[in-house]
């Protein structure tokens, strides 16, 4: 009976062989959830300290929202389709749509203007960035956000997530600052981790989850308190009734002063000032009081 003969070299240097920081499959199996979640911490957390951001203006609002130009594009082109057949709905409805993003087109506007605003404060490296814009890196209000800061020749950050439906990073990132995430916790958690201002503009659902954890951390005191600002007050105070959140003695009466309606970007920025007092209080060129 013939010995079976032993492996050859080339056998040995299977998956098992391996190193494991050089092994997808396993870097990706569900025993390395607990690694991949500290690593999504760690790479942007090592990248932002070494670019000196010290303190960060979350923006959070709607993808679905555009500028107005785009809007004032699509007006014009749904009025054209719908004058070559009046009576067709689909055209009606079209041209309804667009018109209602030109309405909600000054969100963006006032967005990006926010976002200068706030950028031109510190424009001096030298002892690490202040009110640096960071927002989810997707189109809408986010893009208005890091289009408003890079305008004004500053730093901005994105931090995208991977989604089923894939979101691209807007053009107006700072290149060496546009992150992906797979992990929502370990996104929100670099949102708020050097957040000085939360600035929340109308949106949906994900807006909503965003706000209400950020509301949640501040109200339990583990995040210090900062401005939340709700911008469009007329759109948050018919969205939610609340007042009726201390009326039925769900939240204390105080806690309704965590938030603050802006219906300007200048508006939101004094109350940063204010809030600060001394710190983001010193006047700009050409800024009243």
């Amino acid at each position: 009976m013939s010995k079976a003969l032993p492996p050859s070299p080339q056998d040995l240097l299977g998956d098992t062989y391996k190193l494991a920081t050089e092994d997808p499959e396993f870097l990706q199996s569900d025993s390395c959830r607990g690694i991949r979640l500290q690593l999504e911490y760690l790479k942007p957390e090592e990248i932002l300290r070494k670019k000196r951001v010290v303190s960060t203006v979350v923006i959070f609002g709607s993808a679905r929202l555009c500028s107005r130009e785009e809007a004032e594009k699509a007006v014009a082109q749904a009025k054209e389709a719908l004058a070559s057949a009046p009576q067709d709905q689909e055209k009606q409805r079209a041209l309804q749509k667009a018109e209602q993003m030109a309405k909600t087109s000054r969100y963006y506007e006032m967005a990006r203007e926010f976002a200068g605003i706030v950028t031109t404060y510190d424009q001096n490296s030298s002892d690490g960035y202040e009110l640096v814009v960071i927002t989810g890196g997707g189109p809408g209000i986010m893009e208005a956000g890091n289009r408003g800061a890079q305008e004004m020749g500053g730093l901005t950050v994105g931090l995208n997530i991977t989604l089923p439906f894939e979101q691209f990073p807007n053009p107006y990132i700072t290149p060496d600052l546009n992150f992906r995430f797979h992990y929502f916790a370990i996104r929100k958690m670099h949102f708020m981790k050097r957040a000085a201002v939360l600035a929340c503009f109308p949106g949906g659902f994900g807006t909503m989850d965003e706000l209400f954890e950020a509301l949640t951390l501040v109200q339990t005191g583990i995040v210090p308190k900062i401005p939340i600002l709700l911008f469009g007050s007329e759109f948050w105070k018919d969205l939610i009734h609340w007042d009726r959140f201390v009326e039925e003695g769900l939240i204390s009466p105080e806690d309704l002063n965590l938030i603050h309606f802006c219906d300007s970007a200048w508006e939101g920025w004094n109350f940063i000032r204010q809030f600060y007092h001394q710190k983001f209080a010193a006047l700009r060129p050409g800024e009243q009081e």
